[in-house]
């Protein structure tokens, strides 16, 4: 069985859609483009499809990541082509690699946003992003089907900056651009709860709604404070696997007359 990860992403006004109707559209896209997926057993089988910490409805992302099983081998970048030309615009598969390594979901240990306030001086969200760094605590509140909790959004937040203005809006017209880099802890700290603490402890509302971007996710590494690509692992491993033969069939130096 041939494991493959793929790389996609949510753009546009697909960011809003839910992850149930992604899978559904990635469902319709495997029997479009025929590939010959493992299916579970029982009385219900289903496509063998891993998700892993799927970006939450409203926010674009480039850095959604999955992986299919498969009863027969494919080579991953027709079959990324193949699916990419199956969905919609907006939802396109970007990478794809054969699983080569185990572990996948352990390796997705914190995401990099992007977050845009329009109607947000860049200065009035410098000092917000002060306050929220300096803070020992940041207290906010989420409605839970239980309720709502309240928790402490500060520890989860590796960094928050302020990022410049986008080159795109006219000068007359306010933005702020934050980039936010998050752990993956329980409960999960989106980049919604940011902007609540933002509020709770410099007053920082937003007159619209801000537009959310996930640029990457993976592992976090901690020397660097980079978040690192978690394909990279499989993508060596099958260098390393192709470079075997050459090794060994490289003619061995002569020895002296």
């Amino acid at each position: 069985m041939q494991r493959i990860r793929l790389r996609y992403t949510k753009r546009g006004r697909l960011r809003f859609t839910s992850h149930r109707d992604f899978q559904r559209a990635f469902e319709r896209a495997l029997r479009r483009a025929e590939v010959p997926m493992a299916y579970s057993a029982g009385f219900t089988p289903h496509p063998k499809v891993s998700y892993a910490n799927a970006a939450p409805t409203g926010t674009g992302s480039e850095a959604e990541y999955l992986e299919i099983a498969l009863t027969a081998p494919r080579d991953p970048e027709t079959l990324r082509a193949l699916l990419d030309e199956s969905l919609p615009a907006g939802l396109d598969i970007v990478e794809a690699v054969e699983a080569r390594t185990s572990g996948l979901a352990d390796r997705l240990t914190a995401s990099v946003w992007e977050l845009r306030l329009d109607g947000v001086e860049p200065a009035e969200a410098e000092r917000a992003v002060e306050a929220f760094t300096k803070a020992e605590a940041v207290e906010v509140q989420r409605m839970t089907k239980n309720g709502v909790r309240t928790f402490d959004a500060r520890p989860a937040v590796v960094s928050l900056e302020t990022h410049g203005a986008p080159a795109d809006r006219p000068s007359d017209r306010p933005c702020a651009i934050l980039r936010l880099v998050v752990r993956h802890v329980t409960p999960a700290v989106r980049p919604d709860d940011v902007l609540s603490g933002l509020r709770a402890v410099a007053d920082l509302a937003p007159p619209v709604p801000a537009a959310v971007t996930r640029l990457a996710q993976g592992l976090f590494d901690e020397e660097t404070g980079t978040v690192t690509d978690p394909l990279a692992p499989d993508r060596e491993a099958a260098g390393a696997l192709t470079a075997q033969p050459a090794a060994a069939t490289a003619p061995m130096p002569e020895g002296p007359a």
